[in-house]
């Protein structure tokens, strides 16, 4: 007899995925696919019956919101570009309620955000009571980014790690719960993935030239997210690493932890604040 689709996780996403300082991320097999151990067809049928869940939770989530609740969820998607942070906006972040979604792309700062902190814009940009918001790339982009790019002298950007612990530990505070999910590619998936973008007139608008401009500086941006790992991976905002070779592995994983955080917040449906056999009363006789 076959197995259940969610039997085949032998270790729970959350376990499997999450990183553990000092880990070589050099080491990293891109095609893997952690605690799991069934095939693509087995992860596309969990997925799929995850859905109604993933959508009954989000929407507690937001009925939490409505009536006066504190909580919400952030999921940050970090990665280079064809990482897959936009298939799993589409895949996952699209099995739920669009109307209870804050979703925000970081891309370079407008003049208005330059006149501001870096943490300025990612302040306005959390997500309210209720809410689940997802960031598309996000503030950790200031020591990935500004370090290889060379935006900000040393001393400057090393003074940011400490700036994005204490950040992510007063939003976490707030009740924001975040779920920090880091993408990676192998440089030959990459380049497939770029190559599919020329070839074909519907993708042109994804492609970015400076998307070569970064893969000759790859180790530089390796050393970059491996320091960023194990500086920024904290008991209230952990990173999970997701290899992400394997589309299907890489969806699968973010709805698992999206669906892990959702239940660990345990919200009920909120209570009537009416008498509803008088409502039921009046509504008979209207």
């Amino acid at each position: 007899m076959a197995k259940k689709p969610d039997t085949l996780w032998e270790t729970p996403a959350d376990e499997a995925l999450r990183w553990e300082r000092g880990t070589d991320l050099a080491a990293l097999d891109h095609a893997a696919t952690p605690g799991w151990a069934g095939k693509k067809g087995d992860g596309e049928r969990l997925m799929a019956e995850r859905a109604p869940e993933l959508a009954d939770l989000q929407e507690r989530l937001f009925a939490h919101g409505r009536t006066g609740g504190d909580r919400s969820v952030l999921l940050v998607l970090q990665g280079m570009d064809t990482a897959g942070k936009g298939g799993i906006v589409r895949h996952v972040v699209g099995l739920v309620d669009p109307q209870g979604v804050m979703h925000r792309g970081f891309g370079v700062p407008t003049p208005e955000e330059r006149e501001h902190g870096y943490l300025w814009r990612v302040r306005n940009a959390l997500p309210r009571p209720g809410y689940l918001g997802v960031f598309d790339r996000s503030h950790h982009e200031q020591v990935l980014v500004v370090r290889v790019e060379g935006l900000e002298p040393e001393d400057t950007w090393r003074q940011h790690y400490d700036e994005l612990n204490e950040f992510e530990a007063e939003v976490a505070a707030s009740g924001i719960l975040i779920v920090k999910v880091a993408l990676f590619v192998s440089a030959d998936e990459q380049k497939e993935r770029l190559a599919e973008r020329l070839d074909r007139p519907d993708k042109y608008w994804k492609y970015d030239p400076s998307d070569i401009d970064a893969r000759t500086r790859l180790p530089e941006y390796l050393a970059a997210y491996q320091e960023m790992l194990d500086r920024t991976s904290t008991e209230v905002a952990p990173w999970y690493v997701v290899p992400a070779n394997r589309k299907w592995y890489a969806r699968l994983a973010a709805t698992e932890l999206l669906t892990g955080a959702l239940r660990s917040l345990d919200l009920g449906w909120p209570p009537a604040t009416f008498d509803i056999e008088a409502e039921k009363a009046r509504l008979a006789a209207s």
